[in-house]
């Protein structure tokens, strides 16, 4: 019996809003379709999230068994501010204020993209079709929906009729939007008067005199609308139905909710049979947005460089923080939290390293031990195969980081077990934490070698006061000071921070 046939995988869908038995369309193989970045500034660590948790999956598909065909765009076109249906394309007016072509900004940040991506581990993906790279089959669709009826042109731009679709079918199934209370709410993806309702939306704009990014088309010259580029190269890569489409929760409505409608009114098929979300950034309990000044980038984050850091994380250490939650909780940023995992990321790859220098030897085996082995190594599998826990799977990696340390203490001996299990709890140790979780040692950084200088001269101090030599004491505190290292006394110890 193979991994995905012993531990079958449970996923939350949010078109059923329920956990459902995973079965792919194609036994054995997976087409997954994740929504990538509008390439026109840093990528943010709300996006790092939902492309980690994408990882993760990706990577526990490919560890059971299965052939994996996992496909994330780049969305260099068609994007426009507040993600309406008229302003000005975002890649475009970065271009203008930079007065670069906006290929030059759309090369710039997908490097950046990539760099970033790299520095937390992801693995790169199967395929990456840019927007603009698919323009004709981009026309081509809109051709499709106009022929059959779902869409309509209007002074060069064509516009899909919201309205008429959902009498044939459900728009809203996947956000739970009703078609009537968007109408009546006034909820509008577009405020102009050229098109029949104000909930359709564009497939296809006609450009202004002014607008750079521009291609001929039957309706003229025009850009493809937002929503459109989904639909079209998932379909193309992945089939017109295909197993997994994920992305962030704030994508469930307008963007994903129209994917479906352009591939239902363009195929007749729906795209997907499971849509999977992760949930948004918090810090310190609050919404993560540019507007309250709580964001930073990956770099801020990396080098401490933020008001509301007290010292900067490693990539490892922040990939070991994210993979705390659930992808489909909330995670709360906070210096207390990234400490602790910090904390976490060390002690977890202090039993890797011990896993590797251990060698079986035979002996009385433990029945109670061996079977307690086993079940943890069930566990990893179970825990990762029910909606792809990570965080519930930490905790019983966790549990073999004690076991691993007890190893090494001598509290417990591997004789003790049977050499299958020993090398099958190496193996699945070894496997969930750098193959399936992404996690790997790093080497020691000028900050952490920053962090273990100010530690010891902390623990010198701490001995002066216990000593009572309170000059030596004192003088360690102003001279860290000085140095713009500022320390903290409480009951708990003593903590710093970085002026």
């Amino acid at each position: 019996m193979t991994s995905k046939e012993k531990y079958p995988i449970t996923l939350y869908n949010t078109l059923s809003g329920k956990k459902e038995v995973f079965n792919p369309i194609h036994p054995d193989h997976v087409g997954m379709y994740v929504c990538g970045p509008t390439v026109y500034s840093d990528v943010h660590l709300g996006n790092i999230r939902t492309f980690m948790c994408f990882d993760v999956i990706y990577r526990y598909l490919m560890y059971i068994g299965y052939k994996v065909r996992y496909v994330r765009n780049i969305t260099d076109v068609g994007h426009l501010e507040n993600d309406a249906d008229e302003g000005e394309d975002k890649i475009a007016k970065k271009a203008r204020l930079q007065q670069l072509e906006p290929m030059e900004i759309v090369q710039q940040y997908t490097n950046g993209f990539h760099h970033v991506l790299d520095q937390f581990n992801l693995m790169p993906v199967s395929i990456e079709p840019s927007a603009t790279g698919h323009i004709m089959e981009q026309i081509e669709m809109v051709q499709n929906l106009i022929n059959n009826g779902y869409a309509y042109e209007i002074n060069g731009s064509v516009y899909f009729d919201v309205s008429k679709y959902d009498k044939a079918h459900n728009y809203g199934k996947l956000s739970g939007r009703k078609i009537e209370e968007l109408m009546e709410s006034g909820r509008s993806l577009d405020s102009q008067d050229e098109k029949r309702n104000k909930i359709d939306f564009a497939v296809w704009k006609k450009a202004s005199p002014t607008h750079i990014m521009r291609w001929n088309s039957p309706w003229g010259e025009g850009f493809p609308g937002w929503h459109l580029e989904c639909t079209v190269m998932s379909t193309k890569y992945l089939g017109e139905s295909f197993d997994i489409h994920g992305g962030g929760m704030d994508l469930v409505f307008p963007h994903h909710e129209c994917e479906i409608a352009q591939s239902i009114g363009s195929t007749g098929k729906d795209p997907v049979k499971y849509w999977l979300h992760s949930n948004m950034l918090t810090v310190n309990g609050q919404k993560m947005s540019k507007s309250l000044g709580n964001s930073f980038l990956p770099h801020q984050l990396f080098s401490g460089d933020h008001e509301l850091l007290d010292k900067g994380y490693s990539p490892m250490v922040v990939r070991f923080f994210m993979l705390q939650s659930h992808y489909s909780s909330t995670l709360d940023f906070s210096n207390e939290a990234l400490q602790a995992a910090e904390k976490g990321y060390k002690r977890l790859m202090e039993g890797f390293k011990i896993s590797n220098n251990l060698k079986h030897n035979s002996g009385q085996t433990d029945s109670d031990l061996e079977n307690k082995t086993k079940e943890l190594i069930d566990d990893l599998f179970k825990n990762m195969s029910d909606d792809f826990n990570t965080a519930k799977t930490l905790a019983v990696l966790f549990e073999i980081t004690t076991m691993m340390n007890n190893f090494k203490a001598g509290n417990l001996k591997v004789s003790q077990l049977s050499k299958e299990t020993f090398d099958e709890l190496i193996v699945q140790y070894q496997g969930f934490i750098t193959d399936v979780l992404g996690i790997n040692e790093e080497k020691e950084s000028s900050n952490d070698l920053l962090n273990g200088v100010i530690d010891v001269l902390i623990n010198l101090r701490q001995n002066a006061k216990e000593a009572k030599n309170y000059q030596l004491s004192d003088k360690i505190r102003d001279d860290l000071k000085d140095l713009g290292v500022i320390l903290k006394d409480s009951k708990e110890g003593t903590e710093y921070s970085l002026s």
